[in-house]
């Protein structure tokens, strides 16, 4: 199974892979989610991280980054899960464990995420090198709120599969817990291996909201002008960037600017997030 595309941010137009949660029930063979549901997850998560962004506490202690084997020149080739499940368990088992990883993954996808938890908690013990388990219990632990535990499997991701494709989540897991340093690391790592347009940009999103976390609104709204045009044919991840942009215009004064990027981004997807509403206050 493929694990990166090739393409360069520079590529607007690059093919969007798809939300991250809905990459790994696929690979645990769960059905396709309706595409306006996946609309609407992509729009609340944009929401949800400008609110961070809004609310987040300063911590104290300060962090070294952790020391992190440089990725490889390209992903590792790794069987599916039904594959290695068998492989580490035996037939039987095997099939066993993919019908209980399918079981999770479509718990994962109703948010029912306590029992997704309970099941992949006792598949990652027995196999703890099975990529799509560790992801899997990774992001659950996410969508949970519980940072260290999602950063503790989703580093094994990364060592696993040298790749990024989960490199945005682990790095909003280090911003919760104010590891500064850890996220400008992914964000480097995820910014030079360039896996796709979409991809890159949910890393500068979340790289931008560590800086507004710490008050650094300046060198947030860098990072994110950096490269931007608007373009011909939008996709979500160009409005995610567009409505973080102008909600940091608004922080900084720059009211002009905020109105008319929220207007582009209303003119484009008329009920995006809270876009109306940020409208009106801006008058």
């Amino acid at each position: 199974m493929a694990r990166r595309a090739a393409g360069r941010l520079e590529r607007e137009e690059a093919e969007d892979r798809g939300w991250r949660r809905d990459q790994t029930a696929e690979r645990t063979t769960r059905p396709t989610r309706p595409q306006p549901e996946r609309s609407d997850r992509l729009r609340q998560e944009a929401a949800d991280a400008v609110a961070r962004g809004a609310t987040s506490a300063r911590p104290a202690r300060v962090y070294r980054v952790l020391d992190r084997a440089p990725l490889p020149e390209g992903p590792i080739r790794l069987p599916d899960s039904d594959v290695a499940l068998r492989r580490a368990l035996g037939d039987r088992a095997g099939t066993r464990a993919t019908s209980r990883l399918r079981e999770a993954a479509r718990a994962f996808e109703d948010e029912r995420f306590g029992d997704s938890r309970r099941i992949l908690n006792s598949l990652v013990e027995r196999v703890p090198q099975v990529v799509e388990v560790v992801e899997l219990l990774g992001l659950t632990h996410y969508r949970l709120g519980h940072w260290r535990a999602a950063a503790k499997r989703l580093e094994s991701f990364r060592d696993l599969t040298g790749g990024t494709e989960q490199h945005p989540v682990l790095a909003d897991c280090y911003r919760a817990l104010g590891r500064w340093a850890d996220v400008d690391a992914l964000w480097t790592e995820l910014r030079e291996a360039s896996p796709s347009a979409a991809l890159v940009t949910e890393g500068r999103l979340v790289a931008a909201g560590a800086l507004t976390d710490q008050g650094k609104i300046a060198e947030a709204l860098r990072l994110l002008e950096r490269g931007w045009s608007v373009p011909k044919r939008p996709r979500d991840h160009h409005l995610r960037r567009a409505y973080a942009l102008a909600d940091l215009y608004e922080r900084s004064g720059a009211m002009p600017r905020s109105r008319e990027l929220f207007r582009w981004i209303a003119g484009n997807e008329r009920d995006f997030v809270d876009v109306a509403d940020r409208l009106r206050a801006l008058g």
